[in-house]
C-alpha cells in the first residue's frame, strides 16, 4: 500500500552573526548612522535600523551598511529589497564571505533552492573559518533536500536521490534519509530503503519516528523478516501520521 509522502520537518538555517564592525574607516557621518542602525537591528527595531543604513548610504556606499540593511530587511520580511541590498554588498566586496550565506537564505526563502545551494557551496569554497563551514554545510543540506524532495514530488527519482545524498553528505539530516528511504521503497530497493530509514532514525531531530519505522517494515517485510516487520509497523502504528498505513500493513502479516 502506498502512502502520501509529507515531509512535516521544520527548516532553520544557520545564520552567520551580523557584522557590527565599528566604522571609524567611514565618514563620520555615515558611520554615526551605520552604528545608530546596529543599534536599532539589535533591539529589533528594524524599521528604525533601515532608516539610518539608508541614511548612512546617502552619504557613503559601503558594503557593511549594505549588508546590515540587507539584515534588517530579511528580518522585517522584505526579501526582495534584502536580495538586492546584499548583492550591491557582494558587487562592493566579493570575498565577503557572509554575504552569500545571507543571498542563500534570502534564495531559500524565495524557495529559489539551486540558487540558495550555489550561495552555500560558494560560502564553503572560500572560507577559512572551519566553524563557518560547519554551519553553512548546514544550510546546504536543507537547500539540497528540498530540491530532492522537490524533484521526487515531479517523478524524478534519480535527480532527486542525487540532491538528497549532497544533502546527507553535508550533514546527516534525518528528514533526508526518510526521503531517500521512501524513494528506495518506491524502487524496491529494500536494503537501501532500510539502510535510509534506519539512518533517518539515528539521526532524528526534526521528524517524528514513524516514518523510518514504517519504511523499515516494508523492507523487512519484502526481504522475508516477517518477525522483524511485524516489530517496525507496531512501533509505527503508535506515530498518529502512520497509524493507518503501519495498522493496515500489519492485517496483511496476520
Amino acid at each position: 500500500m502506498k502512502r502520501s509522502f509529507i515531509i512535516t520537518a521544520g527548516f532553520a538555517l544557520a545564520v552567520l552573526l551580523s557584522i557590527s564592525i565599528f566604522a571609524q574607516d567611514m565618514n563620520p557621518e555615515a558611520g554615526k548612522l551605520y552604528n545608530e542602525g546596529n543599534r536599532f537591528l539589535k533591539a529589533g527595531n528594524y524599521t528604525g535600523a533601515i532608516a539610518n543604513y539608508e541614511k548612512a548610504l546617502k552619504i557613503e556606499q559601503d558594503y557593511r551598511i549594505y549588508y546590515q540593511r540587507g539584515v534588517a530587511l530579511k528580518k522585517s520580511r522584505n526579501y526582495s529589497e534584502a536580495k538586492n541590498s546584499f548583492e550591491l554588498c557582494k558587487k562592493l566586496k566579493p570575498d565577503f564571505e557572509a554575504v552569500y550565506n545571507a543571498l542563500g537564505g534570502i534564495e531559500f526563502a524565495l524557495k529559489n533552492y539551486e540558487a540558495a545551494a550555489s550561495n552555500f557551496e560558494h560560502v564553503i569554497e572560500i572560507s577559512k573559518n572551519n566553524i563557518v563551514k560547519g554551519q553553512v554545510k548546514k544550510n546546504l543540506s536543507l537547500a539540497y533536500t528540498k530540491l530532492g524532495e522537490r524533484a521526487f514530488a515531479n517523478g524524478r527519482s534519480t535527480d532527486a536521490l542525487n540532491y538528497l545524498n549532497n544533502a546527507v553528505n553535508n550533514q546527516n539530516y534525518d528528514a533526508a534519509y526518510l526521503i531517500i528511504a521512501k524513494i528506495h521503497n518506491d524502487l524496491g530497493n529494500w536494503v537501501k530503503s532500510l539502510d535510509a530509514a534506519q539512518k533517518a532514525l539515528k539521526y532524528r531531530k526534526s521528524i517524528s519516528s514513524g516514518g523510518p519505522y514504517f519504511y523499515m517494515g516494508i523492507a523487512y517485510k519484502n526481504e522475508g523478516d516477517l518477525a522483524q516487520a511485524k516489530k517496525m509497523f507496531l512501533l509505527a502504528s503508535k506515530d498518529a501520521s502512520y497509524k493507518k498505513t503501519a495498522d493496515y500493513e500489519l492485517t496483511l502479516l496476520n
